[in-house]
C-alpha cells in the first residue's frame, strides 16, 4: 500500500519504518528540515533499539522516503497517518494545533479519496475535528472529495517499540465506515497472521482506549509507590510485598515495581489530558488527580532521604547519579525523575556527577554545560569522590555491581537506590549504608 506518515517523532518514525519493513511504500513527512536531512543521511534522532538498522535497510531498498513536502506526501498515499506531537497546554489538556494543521494541509493538497488516520494520542472528539478541518479546506477549494477519518492509537513502549509494532498485543481501529476498516485491516494483515489481534470499535472508544491504558498503568505505579512509603513506616519490605501480590494472576508483576516515579513523554501528559477531559465534562476524576500527586511527590522521595541523612545544606557535597533517562533503553529524559533529583541537589548546594549509557547527550543539550553537572563516560568515573550514589534508572549494566571497587572510589560508601536493584543485605555486608524505596 501507499502510506504517508506526517511527523517523524518517536511514533511516526517507528510506524513508518515498520510499515515499510513489511513491503509498503512509505513517505515520512516532517516540517523539520534538519531532522529530514539527518534521516536521509541514515542518522536517527532518537535512541530505539533495532530502529536504525531498519531505517537504513528500507531507505536503501526504496521503500522508505523522508521529505518536507506535504503535498508530495498527500499525493503519494492511500492512507495518511497523523503522528505529530500533542504537547500539554498550560491547563494540562492536549494541544491539537499540530494535528489540525496537518488536517488542513491534507484538505488543501488532496486530489482523490484518502483514509486519514490519527496515530497521535488525542482526546475524544479529535477525529471529528480532523474531519471538519479537512472538509473546511475542501469547501474553500470548491471541490467534493471522499475521505474517511479513523483512529488507530499506538501502544509502543520506548525501548521496545520495534518489537511492539511488529508483534502487537492488539491493533485498535476506531472507524465509522467500511472503507477505513478494510484499508486498515489490509495494512495490518502482516502483523495479524497467527491470530486476530484487530479490535474494531467506534472512534470515540478508540480515542479513549489509549488514554485509559496509560492512565491505568500510571495508577499501578503510583499505587505501588504509595504502598512503598507506607511499608517503610511499618518496617516492612515492599519488594517482598511485591512478590506476594504479583503472584496473583489478577494483579501480575507488570508495573508494580516501586521507585522514584514515572516520567517520559506519555504517562505524565496522558494522565493530565484525561483528567482535563473529565473536568471539561463536569466529572471529578479523583483517582487521576491522586495518581499525578503521588508521582510528583515520589520524584522527591530520594531528596527527602538525602536531606535526612546529610541535612539541607549540601555545599561541598558531590553525588554520583547512575541513570538519567526516565527508563532503560531510551535517551528520553522528558519528565524524568533524574531531573527533579539533580535540580533538587543543586538547589541545596551539591554538585552532581552523572552517567547514562545513552541519555548524557540529551542531558548536556538541556542543561547546557551547567557547572554543577559533570557528565561522565562510565559509571565508575561518576563515583570518584562521591559522598553518595543515587541509582535513578534501572539499566541492566548497573545490576551486578563490584561493591569493593565502588567503595574504593567513593568519599563515603552510601547508596540511595531509587529502583531497588541492589540487595540491601549484600550492600551492607560490603560496608555500604543502603537506603532503598519502601525497604
Amino acid at each position: 500500500m501507499q502510506i504517508t506518515i506526517v511527523g517523524t517523532g518517536y511514533v511516526g518514525l517507528v510506524t513508518g519504518t515498520c510499515l515499510a519493513e513489511v513491503g509498503n511504500s512509505v513517505v515520512c513527512v516532517d516540517t523539520d528540515a534538519r531532522k529530514i536531512e539527518m534521516l536521509n543521511r541514515g542518522e536517527i534522532p532518537i535512541h530505539e533499539p533495532g530502529l536504525s538498522e531498519l531505517v537504513i535497510e528500507n531507505t536503501d531498498a526504496g521503500k522508505l522516503e523522508f521529505s518536507t513536502d506535504i503535498a508530495h506526501g498527500v499525493g503519494h498515499a492511500d492512507v495518511i497517518f497523523i503522528a505529530v506531537g500533542t504537547p500539554p497546554d498550560e491547563d494540562g489538556s492536549a494541544d491539537l494545533s499540530h494535528v489540525l494543521d496537518v488536517a488542513r494541509d491534507i484538505g488543501r493538497c488532496m486530489t482523490g479519496c484518502k483514509v486519514i488516520v490519527t496515530k497521535s494520542t488525542v482526546p475524544v472528539g479529535t477525529a471529528r475535528k480532523v474531519s471538519d478541518a479537512v472538509e473546511s479546506e475542501l469547501r474553500k477549494r470548491d471541490v467534493d472529495l471522499e475521505f474517511s477519518v479513523a483512529s488507530n492509537p499506538e501502544f509502543l513502549k520506548e525501548g521496545d517499540a520495534v518489537d511492539d509494532f511488529m508483534k502487537p498485543d492488539r491493533i485498535v481501529i476506531g472507524a465509522a465506515d467500511d472503507r477505513a476498516i478494510r484499508s486498515l485491516r489490509e495494512l495490518y494483515g502482516p502483523f495479524n497472521r497467527n491470530r486476530d489481534r484487530v479490535i474494531v470499535m467506534d472512534v470515540a472508544s478508540a480515542e479513549l482506549t489509549k488514554y485509559v491504558a496509560n492512565a491505568l498503568l500510571a495508577t499501578k505505579i503510583s499505587f505501588m509507590n504509595d504502598m512503598a512509603n507506607l511499608a517503610e513506616l511499618l518496617g516492612a519490605d515492599i519488594e517482598l510485598v511485591r512478590q506476594g501480590i504479583g503472584s496473583d494472576p489478577r494483579i501480575g508483576y507488570h508495573f508494580i515495581y516501586p521507585g522514584v516515579g514515572y516520567g517520559g513523554s506519555c504517562f505524565p501528559k496522558d494522565v493530565q489530558a484525561l483528567f482535563r477531559t473529565a473536568k471539561e465534562n463536569d466529572y471529578d476524576a479523583r483517582i487521576l488527580k491522586a495518581v499525578e500527586a503521588v508521582n510528583d511527590d515520589q520524584k522527591k522521595v530520594v531528596l527527602d532521604k538525602i536531606a535526612r541523612r546529610f541535612g539541607h545544606d549540601l555545599n561541598g557535597k558531590r553525588f554520583a547519579i547512575w541513570g538519567i533517562a526516565f527508563k532503560p533503553d531510551t535517551d528520553d529524559i522528558r519528565e524524568a525523575p533524574s531531573r527533579v533529583i539533580m535540580e533538587g541537589l543543586w538547589h541545596m548546594g551539591a554538585t552532581v556527577s552523572a552517567f547514562d549509557p545513552v541519555a548524557s547527550g540529551e542531558a548536556a543539550r538541556i542543561y547546557n554545560q551547567r557547572p554543577e553537572l559533570d557528565l561522565v563516560g562510565d559509571p565508575g568515573e561518576a563515583l570518584d569522590d562521591a559522598d553518595a550514589l543515587i541509582v535513578v534508572t534501572e539499566w541492566k549494566m548497573f545490576r551486578s555491581p563490584d561493591f569493593p571497587a565502588m567503595k574504593a572510589r567513593m568519599r563515603e560508601p552510601i547508596i540511595f537506590d531509587g529502583r531497588n536493584i541492589f540487595d540491601p543485605q549484600l550492600a551492607r555486608r560490603h560496608g555500604f549504608e543502603y537506603y532503598g524505596i519502601g525497604r
